[in-house]
């Protein structure tokens, strides 16, 4: 398990980030037209910016940051993965004209396990945590950072810079 904190109180996870130089762990999600797919499915390297939900601002924030950055990004496809359903992440997407990143929903798979991001003992308990993980091409992971305050914004810069 992995501490994060919600407010001033400590957030245990159901585990650990996969640690950079480790194979990334295979996942199903929901795609907005609720068709399944994996990390196989995606080209390029992944960027993975996981979040409690689109329904909090800081949510809210680190999407429309990370679709900024995903425009300037060659051969990678920025992924934000929640619980919230495909029909939330798609109405937010389309409302912010967010067009750059693809959003996808855990709601029915392990993600959160397989991640070790699924809060436990919090009044977000069964939410993800706030983390990014950096995949090359390969399954490697460059990147990874499980956010020590939920309500902070992960570090763009270092999910950037792990790209090369």
């Amino acid at each position: 398990m992995a501490t994060t904190a919600l407010g001033p109180d400590p957030a245990q996870t159901s585990g650990d980030l996969p640690a950079p130089g480790s194979k990334a762990p295979d996942f199903t999600l929901v795609d907005t037209d609720l068709a399944e797919f994996s990390l196989s499915d995606l080209p390029g390297r992944t960027v993975i910016s996981i979040f409690p939900s689109i329904g909090t601002g800081v949510c809210q924030a680190s999407v429309r940051k990370f679709n900024e950055l995903a425009s300037g990004l060659e051969d990678t496809t920025v992924l934000n993965v929640s619980v919230d359903l495909p029909f939330a992440l798609t109405g937010f997407c389309a409302a912010e004209g967010l067009e750059d990143v693809k959003v996808a929903s855990a709601f029915r798979s392990g993600f959160g396990d397989d991640y070790g991001v699924r809060l436990l003992d919090t009044k977000f308990e069964g939410l993800l945590a706030r983390a990014v993980v950096v995949v090359d091409t390969d399954g490697t992971v460059l990147h990874s950072e499980l956010v020590p305050q939920i309500g902070q914004e992960p570090d763009y810069d270092a999910a950037v810079a792990a790209l090369g």
